[in-house]
């Protein structure tokens, strides 16, 4: 991978980019009919993954509820906006997370082990992120369509041209313990001063 993106270039997210993006995720949220508490809209989880390319490679998420039975999340995707290769694994006994998306409004594209799909792929990568990506099952979601993805699982999605907004129900979830098929990445966003 490109050394432009080596972990001591990044450039944090600024509390403005982090305010943005709340902001551009509630205002699809509130489109698509899905209402949101004041203090749901001001916890909005964004998700830059450590790359500061929060356009790119990213996702905004409320998380409703995550006990350690269940959990409830809305995905928020902007246009193309992807959310990149991971894999929920075992842990304390479980074998990992399975989630079921529903998608809400948009198209979201999602990526899965398994026989490649035949053809050109939907989803648009930067040529230099493209060893970062080796699942290439597609599976399309429009409104109203949902998929379960299993336990530990390759799997990662993209949003079409207009963005998406995707229900996720699943075990418990354990965000910190994802495993990222690209190293450079970083669950948890790091701030900018000022």
């Amino acid at each position: 991978m490109p050394d432009e993106y080596a972990p001591a270039d990044r450039i944090m997210l600024t509390p403005q980019q982090i305010t943005e993006a709340r902001a551009r995720a509630a205002a699809s949220l509130s489109a698509a009919g899905i209402a949101l508490t004041s203090a749901e809209r001001d916890s909005i989880e964004v998700a830059d993954f450590g790359l500061s390319r929060l356009d790119e490679l990213g996702l905004q998420l409320v998380v409703y509820l995550n006990t350690e039975r269940v959990c409830a999340k809305e995905l928020v995707l902007f246009p193309h906006q992807t959310c990149p290769e991971h894999r929920h694994p075992p842990f304390d006994g479980t074998p990992g997370k399975e989630e079921t998306f529903r998608c809400r409004a948009g198209l979201v594209y999602i990526y899965t082990e398994g026989e490649p799909t035949h053809g050109a792929p939907a989803a648009r990568l930067p040529e230099h992120d493209r060893d970062a990506f080796t699942a290439w099952h597609e599976t399309v979601l429009r409104p109203g369509e949902q998929y379960t993805i299993q336990p530990n699982t390759l799997h990662w999605f993209q949003a079409g041209d207009r963005g998406a907004i995707v229900s996720e129900f699943s075990t418990q979830s354990r965000d910190e313990l994802d495993v990222f098929t690209d190293p450079r990445i970083e669950r948890t966003t790091k701030l900018a001063d000022g």
